[in-house]
């Protein structure tokens, strides 16, 4: 969980009357989390909701697939359609995606909490399809960036439902490992991607092939979520409790279902269904939260990841590596450090993962660094940079890839879960779209050591920041998450 900088560690808590305005220490939050509040081991099959959690995931997929779709096949859409050359219409192309996906990602919590998590998933995969067969079949530049927005309005609203979904409907002592599943699904995207691009230069058109087969999964998505179960904790705030049990029985088992019940019902304050207006997270009694959510998010691009990722062809390039052959080197990394994450997530836990995968990435920016200065030279600069690359990439994927869209569900009230949510991930869009658009000036301007040295400091900034404001909520049920945080009587 999240806490705000005081004079001594501190974290945002609910009280009675409304107030957030209080805080109490970390290490007694974390001794009430630690405590199981007199609990018995329940140990719900994680088999049950496996499925639920698998067809959610797909929209993650979709999300890395669509981000990394254009990266090959850019140079033949722009012939084909007429505006080669002209760097501007290139990039519109690309980051069009990214005005779409914030537009996606404020809408997100208030479509979540309106119409519920599976419609959600529904109504994200919907401007998907449409805009994927826009690309694949225009004949223009105007037809492939309408395309585009749609995409990435979806885009937007896919990310942070899928979070509150894998939040909500998995088993505690899981939630983790499948909070996981959403990076390790990314990654597959971005490969997938890779690969289906690979002909493009040798097909004619292929390009049209490689947007048409996005929707074949996003109509799976589409589909399948009428098979899935509905978030109970949703079906709570709406106050539709016999189909909330029921939803339970169906991801946890009865016995089990019984007692999220009684938790939920432990934490229930009879203000689920007041409305949360955007003033009250952006300046009411929620801000301290939501300000801490988004300033994780906004670290975590701040560290330089899609910086590195801008980068990783030109840095391969220079060591004599193919650009295709660099970006299944950055997949490959990628992937094995979010299946390892998904391993450790539940055992070493939340906060330690994020603070060494923060810790890591400061040391893999100072080893790029040192390759980009007059240290080192010729072989030594190759092996740093290349080497301080990859490690890079591994330790985000260790955990300030797929922690934080984990942990901030976790921690939020439910009843401005979805909204909150939105908000915080909106802040990782427009971050993202000033890194994307900056990064290559700041490079020219700054060179890379001392670009390097930038990203390496925010990643320092962020160790500290999770050291003073994380604490662990690996094992424990959302409920009991929130009750721990009611003030003691």
């Amino acid at each position: 969980m999240l806490g705000h900088y005081c004079e001594t560690s501190s974290i945002y808590k609910r009280t009675p009357s409304r107030d957030y305005s209080s805080m109490i220490d970390v290490e007694e939050n974390s001794d009430l989390l630690d405590s199981s509040l007199d609990k018995e081991s329940l140990n719900p099959s994680w088999k049950l909701s496996l499925p639920h959690i698998l067809t959610a995931t797909i929209s993650s997929f979709l999300f890395g697939y669509h981000i990394g779709v254009v990266n090959e096949p850019l140079e033949r859409i722009s012939l084909d359609l007429g505006f080669n050359g002209n760097t501007l219409a290139e990039g519109l192309v690309v980051s069009i995606c990214l005005g779409g996906a914030l537009i996606g990602c404020l809408l997100s919590g208030w479509i979540a909490d309106g119409v519920g998590r599976r419609r959600a998933f529904q109504l994200c995969a919907l401007p998907m399809i449409i805009g994927a067969s826009m690309s694949a079949a225009t004949n223009n530049l105007f037809g492939m960036l309408v395309g585009r927005l749609f995409v990435g309005t979806g885009l937007g609203l896919g990310p942070p439902v899928a979070s509150l979904y894998v939040a909500e409907v998995s088993p505690a002592s899981v939630r983790g490992t499948y909070g996981a599943f959403i990076q390790i699904a990314t990654c597959l995207g971005l490969m997938g991607a890779l690969l289906i691009g690979i002909p493009v230069h040798k097909i004619p058109g292929w390009w049209r092939v490689c947007f048409g087969l996005s929707t074949i999964p996003a109509a799976v998505l589409a589909l399948a979520m009428v098979f899935c179960a509905e978030s109970p904790h949703w079906l709570y705030k709406q106050g539709r409790i016999a189909e909330a049990e029921a939803e339970f029985e169906r991801l946890l088992g009865v016995p089990e279902a019984k007692f999220a019940m009684s938790e939920l019902s432990k934490a229930d304050r009879g203000d689920d269904n007041d409305t949360v207006k955007l003033s009250e997270l952006l300046r009411g009694r929620h801000f301290k939260v939501v300000f801490i959510g988004s300033s994780l998010f906004a670290l975590q691009q701040l560290s330089g990841i899609n910086a590195v990722f801008y980068f990783s062809s030109t840095v391969f390039k220079s060591a004599g590596v193919p650009s295709d052959l660099a970006n299944v080197w950055i997949g490959i990394v990628n992937l094995s450090g979010s299946i390892i994450s998904m391993t450790l997530m539940d055992k070493l836990g939340r906060k330690v993962l994020l603070f060494w995968s923060f810790f890591g990435m400061a040391i893999a920016m100072v080893v790029q660094a040192t390759g980009a200065s007059l240290l080192v030279s010729g072989l030594g600069a190759m092996y740093f940079s290349v080497g301080g690359m990859l490690l890079f990439v591994f330790t985000f994927a260790l955990g300030a890839g797929p922690v934080p869209g984990l942990l901030l569900p976790e921690i939020f009230p439910s009843r401005i879960r979805a909204k909150a949510m939105a908000v915080c991930m909106s802040v990782h869009w427009v971050i993202n779209f000033f890194v994307g658009l900056l990064f290559l000036r700041l490079l020219e301007k700054l060179g890379a050591q001392l670009l390097y040295s930038i990203f390496a400091s925010f990643c320092m900034i962020a160790v500290v920041f999770v050291k003073r404001n994380v604490v662990e909520t690996k094992g424990k049920s959302l409920q009991e998450i929130e009750i721990a945080l009611l003030p003691q009587d």
